[in-house]
């Protein structure tokens, strides 16, 4: 009985000290969140500039500039998927919903015939493809914490390149975008050709601006100089990367919304893991005080019959 207690008592230790790790990691993926929600508010504003005009230069275009970035391909035969996710683990199920989503997508894309190229941001969804026996064109990895435009503007460049040179017909994005350090949404999006982009299938500013009166507000016309064609020739690498480096905060903030709240549950977990343990304990203990007791009274009462 006495090895059972001490077993019980190491395990209640053990369990301890994975508390202070957890709550230490819930700490530090708080105080990092705030860091990130920081960022993404500072960007959001810009993003939504840069997707908008876009937009609008793609309608004031009369047709778009021959120019291979933007040129749509005659055949949709290779989809090129980046998946964006974390570098590393214990933060639920944050990276397993943009691999599921990723995988998902291709194999509605490999039952319509078509090929899927895979690219991944982050060493979790790249080994998660590896070990699913999917092959990875190229993995970016290292900053998933926090990443930088650089960092963006890199993925942007192979992507692009990859769509100019053929090697893929359309490229499409998965991330979870950050709501809430509770609420992480896995969000899709095409980015290439621009034909068929996300951006094109966005109502300009969301539903239609009133003003005080009630009364629709009219946009102003916009002039163009140079022409729309030679400033949506600009606007897009712009896009593509701005868009990417909005996917990496949104998807560095949910990660660290995931931690925390995983950690968070994990140390309350833990809590009532201890209690449970500690009643175990109390209750061996209590076996074995009641057994000597037992064993001291049959003794006694030999000694006097």
């Amino acid at each position: 009985m006495a090895t059972s207690q001490r077993d019980v008592r190491n395990r209640i230790d053990s369990v301890r000290n994975i508390q202070k790790i957890t709550r230490a990691m819930e700490m530090v993926a708080a105080a990092r969140l705030r860091r990130a929600e920081q960022r993404i508010e500072a960007l959001r504003p810009y993003a939504a500039a840069i997707r908008r005009m876009t937009r609008e230069a793609a309608d004031a275009a009369a047709g778009l500039p021959q120019l291979p970035i933007l040129a749509e391909h005659d055949q949709l035969r290779t989809v090129g998927i980046l998946l964006i996710a974390g570098d590393r683990g214990l933060a639920g199920a944050f990276n397993s919903n943009v691999v599921r989503a990723g995988v998902q997508a291709g194999r509605e894309h490999g039952s319509d015939g078509r090929r899927v190229t895979y690219f991944a941001s982050g060493r979790r969804p790249a080994s998660s493809l590896v070990f699913r026996g999917l092959d990875v064109e190229q993995s970016f990895t290292g900053f998933s914490e926090r990443p930088s435009y650089a960092d963006a503007r890199g993925i942007a460049e192979r992507l692009m390149a990859a769509y100019v040179d053929d090697e893929v017909d359309r490229v499409e994005i998965f991330y979870n975008a950050y709501i809430s350090p509770l609420n992480q949404k896995v969000t899709r999006e095409t980015l290439l050709p621009l034909q068929q982009a996300t951006v094109l299938s966005e109502q300009p500013g969301g539903e239609e601006q009133q003003d005080h009166r009630g009364e629709p507000q009219h946009r102003a016309l916009v002039e163009y100089e140079p022409g729309p064609e030679e400033i949506l020739a600009r606007l897009v690498p712009d896009y593509v990367e701005v868009s990417i480096y909005r996917a990496l905060l949104e998807s560095t903030a949910s990660e660290l919304g995931a931690r925390m709240t995983a950690m968070r549950n994990a140390s309350e977990n833990a809590g009532t893991l201890i209690e449970d343990l500690t009643l175990q304990m109390n209750r061996a203990r209590q076996a074995e005080i009641t057994q000597e007791i037992m064993e001291v009274v049959a003794g006694a009462e030999g000694l006097t019959s």
